[in-house]
C-alpha cells in the first residue's frame, strides 16, 4: 500500500466520510458524537447529516439609519431596508431612525433648513413628532413606511395611522409638529447627527453596532 493516498481518493473519503464513519482531519470527535452539537458538526463537516439539531442564532445588531423625508435614495432604502419586508424581527436588536436637519439658532430659537426644501423639514418634523408619540419602532415604522411610500409625506398621516397605527392620536403628532416640542426633537436629531464619528458624508448613513 503506498503511503499516501492519490489525490482523488483522498477526495472521495472526505466526501463520504459522514456517511462512513471517517474522521476528517479537522474533526476530533467519533462518528457516534458529530450530530451532539451545531460546533461539532461544523468541525466534523457533517452539517447536511445532522437534521436534528438547529442552527445557533446569530447575535442581533444595532442598526441605526441618518436620513431625508423627501430624498430619494433614503426613501429606496426605507422602503428596501431589512426589516422592512421580510426579515425575522430577532435579526435586529434595535432600530432607529435619525433625520437630519441643519440648524441655526435664531434669537434662542432653532430653525431648520432642509436639502429639498421647507416641504422635507415638515416631513422630518412630522416623522420626528410620530416617532416620539409612538416610542416603539415596531408601531412607529410601518406608519413611515405608509408616509414615505405615498404620493405625499406631508399629507398623509392620518390616513396612514388609521392603516397601521389606530391607537396613536394624530392631535398629539399635529401639536408636537407645530409646539416647541417638535422644535426640540429636531435639534436633538441635528445634535445626533453632528456627533457621527466619522461624520457622515451623505443621506441615507447607516450605523451597524455604533
Amino acid at each position: 500500500v503506498p503511503m499516501a493516498l492519490p489525490l482523488a481518493l483522498l477526495a472521495l473519503v472526505a466526501l463520504l466520510a459522514p456517511g462512513l464513519g471517517v474522521a476528517l482531519p479537522s474533526c476530533d470527535y467519533p462518528a457516534h458524537l458529530w450530530c451532539s452539537s451545531w460546533e461539532i458538526a461544523v468541525a466534523c463537516q457533517a452539517e447536511s447529516r445532522c437534521g436534528n439539531i438547529s442552527r445557533p442564532a446569530a447575535a442581533p445588531v444595532e442598526l441605526s439609519l441618518y436620513y431625508e423625508s423627501l430624498c430619494p435614495a433614503c426613501r429606496w432604502f426605507l422602503l428596501a431596508r431589512p426589516g422592512a419586508r421580510g426579515a425575522h424581527p430577532r435579526c435586529f436588536r434595535h432600530r432607529s431612525n435619525r433625520l437630519v436637519p441643519q440648524e441655526t439658532n435664531v434669537s434662542g430659537k432653532w430653525q431648520f433648513e432642509c436639502q429639498h426644501g421647507p416641504e422635507e423639514c415638515l416631513g422630518n418634523m412630522i416623522e420626528a413628532c410620530l416617532m416620539h408619540e409612538a416610542q416603539n419602532f415596531t408601531t412607529y415604522f410601518p406608519v413611515i413606511f405608509c408616509l414615505e411610500s405615498g404620493s405625499s409625506v406631508t399629507k398623509n398621516l392620518e390616513a396612514c395611522l388609521q392603516i397601521y397605527a389606530p391607537e396613536l392620536d394624530v392631535g398629539r403628532i399635529a401639536a408636537c409638529v407645530r409646539g416647541d416640542a417638535g422644535a426640540a426633537l429636531m435639534h436633538h436629531n441635528a445634535q445626533q447627527t453632528a456627533a457621527l464619528d466619522p461624520p457622515h458624508q451623505y443621506v441615507p448613513w447607516i450605523v451597524i453596532n455604533g
